[in-house]
Formats: structure tokens, sequence, C-alpha cells
């Protein structure tokens, strides 16, 4: 070989190298959430993608916080885009990450939950929203998404505001509407309401589950028969009554639960909101000047809540590595004893290693719920667009222009239309 060739070759291997080198430095990984930035579960996974920057010096990641709304509206057609994350957050159930699934747009995970030791932090209960079947049906199938967090939905309370007007916290339904009512009659609009997202539904569905037994969530949640009104039915009518007799203001029906009726609570104006766990951020950063706290609204089993959101890999992922080692991060002892510190209701964090007082109370809360097996989940799941049509349709209930029986028209349909089709 004469001294050209090896030139040749070694000026070839060269530009071969740099090539890499700038593939490797130009690799980006795109990672989306909607968790707030306040919010327990947004902190935590803050630190856990700080973790793999540092692991990763080469690559560059894109975080993009995007809403509630915009997957829950266009998830399937970013999904099945080359605009698709590498990972991200995406809403569990039927109606979202079922319907997804069912598309063939996300990666099964049964091999890296196997594979990295997920199986051992994470139990059947756990991941009894992970896994969809070729309908969509949550409960059997492949596993397509994993959750880092769980959630329910609790009575926030301003505990100065009862103290002061001689209320205790209420253990019956009975008991809740006498609360309620003694606040009325001290001229405080006792309940705090948006209409505008899922915190109508969220007490529609509490309402309907002080008259729900196993048989009727499992068919509910499960689509395994036509819809048993009565629950909603009941649900409708206390939510016309309060109305009525102004626990609820009409003025909810312009109010979103977030960024407007958790104002009214954290503010002061407002003794009691019906809402999720994702408000704790937020109120223990913004409420300095009351004591609050949280308690279960009393039903006899169930109680609306779930795992949390799960992180899916989409099928069209470049770096699905890199997707999994941030889902080992955010599994880890650490960042979970992290979340729970920050306020958060983390599925696999030390109970000894909590010290964070909301933390704890969650951790609590949760266990009791999960104890009974009392997780009733959300009312969206079964159908896809009941999210939209249980917002518009409860907002008639709060305006006045829809009646109960007519609520119950309404979403008894396409219901048993999703039910037949099974």
């Amino acid at each position: 070989m004469n001294i050209f060739s090896k030139l040749a070759i070694t000026a070839g291997m060269s530009l071969l190298l740099a090539a890499g080198v700038a593939q490797a430095q130009s690799k980006t990984f795109n990672i989306w959430w909607f968790e707030l930035p306040d919010t327990p579960q947004s902190k935590a996974w803050t630190k856990a993608l700080d973790e793999l920057k540092a692991k990763h010096p080469d690559v560059t990641v894109n975080f993009e916080l995007k809403t509630f709304e915009q997957l829950q509206k266009a998830g399937s057609l970013i999904l099945n885009s080359d605009q698709a994350p590498d990972v991200l957050e995406y809403n569990k159930g039927n109606a979202t990450a079922g319907l997804v699934a069912s598309q063939g747009l996300l990666t099964p995970l049964d091999d890296q939950f196997k594979s990295r030791g997920w199986d051992k932090i994470l139990n059947d209960n756990s991941m009894q929203l992970s896994k969809y079947d070729a309908n969509g049906t949550y409960g059997s199938g492949p596993i397509i998404g994993i959750p880092a967090y769980a959630e329910f939905v609790s009575v926030f309370y301003n505990i100065d505001m009862f103290q002061a007007n001689g209320v205790k916290v209420p253990t019956t339904l009975d008991e809740f509407e006498a609360a309620l009512d003694t606040f009325k009659q001290k001229g405080i609009t006792p309940l705090s309401l948006g209409t505008v997202d899922s915190n109508g539904q969220h007490l529609l569905y509490t309402l309907a589950l002080t008259q729900a037994d196993d048989t009727w969530v499992n068919n509910y949640q499960g689509l395994k028969a036509p819809l048993d009104t009565k629950p909603f039915l009941f649900a409708a009518k206390k939510i016309v009554d309060w109305v009525g007799k102004g626990y609820i203001s009409k003025d909810s029906t312009g109010l979103k639960g977030t960024g407007g009726a958790d104002n009214l609570f954290s503010s002061g104006k407002a003794p009691m909101f019906i809402s999720g766990t994702w408000n704790n951020g937020n109120f223990a950063g913004s409420i300095k000047n009351f004591k609050w706290s949280q308690f279960l609204f009393p039903t006899p089993k169930y109680t609306v809540g779930s795992t949390g959101n799960l992180f899916v890999v989409p099928k069209g992922s470049k770096n699905k590595d890199l997707a999994y080692e941030f889902i080992d991060l955010v599994l880890g002892k650490e960042n979970q004893n992290e979340q729970a510190n920050l306020g958060g209701v983390a599925i696999a964090a030390d109970p000894a290693a909590i010290k964070d007082e909301l933390g704890k109370r969650n951790v609590e809360l949760f266990s009791n719920i999960s104890g009974k097996g009392g997780l009733g989940l959300y009312p969206d799941w079964p159908v896809p667009g009941y999210y939209e049509l249980l917002i518009q349709a409860t907002t008639g209930l709060v305006t006045g222009s829809t009646t109960p029986e007519q609520f119950i028209e309404r979403v008894k349909k396409p219901y048993d239309d999703a039910q037949a089709a099974q």
C-alpha cells in the first residue's frame, strides 16, 4: 500500500470519526409533561432530568411544558406525527392512554419492566392502569406506560374558618351537607367550584360514588354493562340542589378548577374546595394567612383517584434508551423520597424518610384509600370524548339549562354505544 492510499484511508477514518462526534453532539432528547412547575412531581422530575443531563453531557435535552387539555384534545395526532417527543406524561384511562395504545402509537414496555427492575418497585395494583388490550380497555394486555406517583381527590378545608364557625370535619354525607348549610347561614358560599375543566366532573363523580358499590364501579370503568344511571342521577340532583341553596355559586361556570376556583380557596374566600392532590404544591407555597388541611369525602368505599399519569414512550421515539433511563431515575428511591418530602403522593417512597407534614398526610390518606381497594378512578375514562361531554353537561346543571334527567340522557347514549362496541 503506498503512502497516498494510507493517507486516503487515514483521512476517511478521520472524517468518519468527526461525523460520529458531530452526530453524538447533536443528539437531542425531547421530553414533555404537564405538571405545573410548583407541583412536587415537576420539581422531582426536574431534578431527575438534571441528573440525566449530567450523565450525558453530549445530549441536548429539550423539555416542554404542555397542558393537560393539549394532550387530551390532540394526543393521537401528535403521537402519530414526527413531532412526538421521546418520552412524555400522558393521562391514563381507556379514553386517553387506552385510545392511543389501541392505535399502536406507544412502545410496549414489558421487557423493560422486568429487565430494569421496575417490577420490584411497582406492584400489580400500581400497574392496573398501565396495561391496555387491543380495544384500549385497561387491566390487561401489554404495558404501555409507567406511573411515578399517585393522586386522589379530597376536600381541602380552611381550618381557621371551620373553627371560627363551629364546624367539625364531617364523616357522613349528612354531616357534610350540614357543614355547607352552616357556612351559608353565615353568609359564606361554602364550596369553591369551577366547571370549565375537570373540577366540576370530579364533584359529580364524588357524589355518584356515595351511591356506588363494587359492581357499579367495575362495570362503569370496564364498560361491562350498559350504564346504570342511578348514581349519576343522584349526583346531578345534588348539584342542582346545592346550587339552589347557595352552597355553590352559579359563577362557577366561568371558572377553571386550576387558576380559578383554587384561588378562591387559597385566598381564604371559600372554606372548602374538592379537588386533587395536584393542588398541594400551589397551596403549600401560596397559603400563608390560614391553616389548611384535607379530609376524604365521606363515601362508603370509593374515592376519585388512581395511580398517577403515565410516562409513555411513543412508537416513533428516537431515543428510547434515554427515555427508559429517565424513568429509572424517577422511580428511584432518592427521587421518590424527594417527591414525598415536597408534599407529593410518591408511589414508592420510604415512609421513614418522609419528613414533610404534607407528604406524610398524603401518603397516609392514599394508603387509607388503596388499602381498602377504594380507588374509584375518574369519570371521563371509559369513553373517548367523555371529558368534554361531562364538562358541558355538568356546566348545564350549574347554570340550570340542563335538568338532572336531561343530564342522564346526554351521558347514557355515548356510554352505551361504546359499551355495545366492545
